[in-house]
């Protein structure tokens, strides 16, 4: 048992889970960079957010996932980083769940604006990176820019 949970929160698992979340990120951020007319669609289509904040989240929101993502990649500022991501998860997974329970034929628009529509699953992969970013808030210590040179200036200024 020992041995388990010491995998479980080693923290070279939380690099894993930092590059593959910080990556994952970036990734969706991208499209949504591009094409802001058509995510703002796909905000509107969970019909959540009132009309006249739609065009403002969808220029927001891809810019906040690809710094937060950008941060994760990079090892700075990961507990804060981290700490957006999962409020954006948290808040994805609600969106999904309560379209879900209105039995909305919507697309998730997490990577491009025709997917599947959304399902159980979606909610399950969100809950699943939550869990994931988590994990890198809890026990990430390995290879953090921020903390490499901020040590070294301690050392410095002694």
């Amino acid at each position: 048992m020992t041995r388990i949970k010491r995998l479980l929160t080693h923290p070279w698992l939380a690099l894993a889970f930092r590059l593959y979340i910080g990556g994952l990120f970036v990734y969706a951020a991208m499209y949504k960079i591009n094409y802001a007319a058509e995510f703002s669609n796909t905000i509107a289509s969970y019909r959540l957010v009132p009309y006249w904040a739609v065009n403002g989240l969808a220029v927001f929101m891809p810019w906040t996932e690809i710094i937060c993502g950008a941060l994760l990649i990079l090892g700075v500022r990961v507990r804060s980083a981290a700490s957006v991501i999962m409020a954006m998860l948290a808040a994805f997974a609600v969106a999904i769940f309560v379209n879900l329970l209105r039995d909305a034929p919507i697309s998730c628009g997490c990577f491009h604006t025709i997917e599947d529509p959304i399902s159980w699953w979606t909610v399950l992969r969100d809950l699943t990176w939550l869990g994931m970013t988590w994990h890198v808030f809890r026990f990430d210590a390995v290879l953090q820019a921020d903390q490499l040179f901020l040590g070294k200036l301690g050392r410095l200024e002694s």
